[in-house]
């Protein structure tokens, strides 16, 4: 018998760390190959963790609410034989060079330096020992420290954050003034608002985690990106009339639904291509153009909340490709089954607000993104139809779509434009269309 080191596998670019919210063997089961042992949370998605072996839970080492950090062991299990984990280096290993040995000893002794009486975590936030003890070592107060925004999981200061305050800080410090400056108070955060009254008829419900981390991201994306939204209405009755006629045929031979959906990521995937900085980012003063169209798609789960899982290189796909990406994608975020890397990566997203019977929507642009599209109910209107012989009045499906983009490095003509040519795309669907 050996024992193995379960590690907590990586789950995607810029997920560090998780939260174990629940263990799904008990000390002395018995685990079997790729069968789930627990369950996680990180900032973007729930998830669990499989063994990649069989063997028995012999020792849990990050409890219920624990935080683990993605490359160290969460559990020990007893497995048959002796294990073989070559890609696990154990702290022994590591701590063998003399230059990490020096910077260990140093976090070592600060962390030792911060005496019993100070408390690692101020009202609800918690506080690492590390970042305690440079906050003592550069004299920021405990106010101070409640003040400096955190990019950790739900909100915590990590260490990288710790210290580009101390830099911007110090920039600051360092501008010489030549008059007296009048002091200005500093803004008061969003958390410290008027309260609000509550009666004894009201009902006070607790915000879950994921509902708190979707408040936050959202209040930095109005903050980071200066909205602006067009609108563009469509005629997607050819559309419309292909879907009824193909839905059937469709749905035997590929073994999937053809909602309107994967259409309309065509459309945008197109349209981008036709647009090519639509599809960046912002880095400070620079824009990132992104090689790849990763289109996100919001999905709403049956607990209220919102989740975009990505498509990948959504170009690449033919429709019955998008189709199955779709429902695929769709059904295991209501299932709660994405996994973090899934959920990571979109450069351009829509969200389908006509499922709820909306015909337009103002979305909310997700960082680190510059646009998103909004599509509404498709609705029978009466409507003026071009003919060689002349113009007449005929019923047609319509649709709005509602295009917001960062004005920072989208303007108002390219933001148009882009929206309208998705509409073009859509309206110019052929009903010959082959799947």
């Amino acid at each position: 018998m050996a024992d193995y080191k379960l590690i907590l596998p990586s789950m995607g670019e810029g997920v560090m760390e998780a939260t174990v919210t629940n263990w799904l063997k008990n000390i002395g089961d018995a685990i079997d190959e790729d069968e789930s042992v627990v369950e996680i949370a990180t900032d973007k998605v729930d998830s669990d963790v499989p063994s990649p072996v069989s063997g028995t839970l012999k020792e849990i080492l990050v409890d219920v609410d624990g935080i683990a950090k993605v490359g160290e062991p969460i559990a020990i299990l007893e497995i048959e034989g002796e294990a073989n984990q070559t890609e696990d280096i154990s702290t022994d290993a590591i701590m063998a060079t003399p230059e990490v040995e020096a910077v260990a000893a140093k976090i070592e002794s600060e962390i030792n330096s911060i005496t019993p009486s100070e408390t690692l975590s101020s009202e609800d936030r918690f506080y690492s020992p590390l970042v305690r003890s440079i906050a003592k070592e550069e004299g920021i107060s405990q106010a101070e420290l409640d003040q400096i925004p955190g990019s950790g999981l739900e909100g915590r200061l990590t260490k990288d954050d710790l210290k580009n305050y101390l830099q911007n800080r110090s920039k600051s410090e360092t501008v010489q003034t030549p008059t007296p400056q009048i002091p200005t108070p500093a803004p008061t955060p969003a958390t410290s608002a008027t309260p609000i009254a509550v009666s004894g008829d009201d009902e006070i419900i607790e915000m879950d985690r994921m509902r708190k981390i979707i408040a936050q991201n959202m209040v930095a994306a109005k903050q980071i990106a200066p909205h602006v939204t067009s609108f563009v209405e469509a005629d997607l009755t050819n559309i419309v009339l292909w879907r009824e006629k193909n839905k059937k045929a469709f749905e035997a031979k590929y073994g999937e639904k053809i909602t309107y959906m994967p259409i309309f990521i065509q459309a945008i995937t197109k349209a981008i291509q036709d647009f090519p900085l639509i599809n960046v980012s912002v880095d400070g003063d620079r824009i990132i153009r992104k090689k790849n169209i990763n289109i996100g798609m919001a999905a709403a789960l049956p607990s209220g909340n919102l989740i975009v899982p990505v498509i990948k290189n959504a170009d690449q796909y033919s429709l019955a490709g998008l189709a199955k990406q779709v429902n695929d994608l769709a059904k295991r975020a209501r299932e709660n089954k994405l996994m973090p890397a899934e959920i990571q990566g979109g450069t351009y997203t829509i969200t389908n607000i006509g499922s709820f019977g909306n015909v337009l929507g103002t979305p909310i642009i997700p960082q680190p993104q510059v646009a998103i599209m909004a599509v509404g109910a498709i609705v029978k209107k009466p409507a003026v139809i071009e003919t060689p012989q002349g113009d007449m009045i005929g019923i047609r499906h319509k649709m709005y779509l509602s295009h917001a983009y960062d004005h920072r490095v989208v303007d108002g003509a390219l933001g148009g434009m882009f929206v309208k040519r998705v509409a073009e795309y859509l309206e110019n669907f052929s009903l010959d269309t082959d799947f």
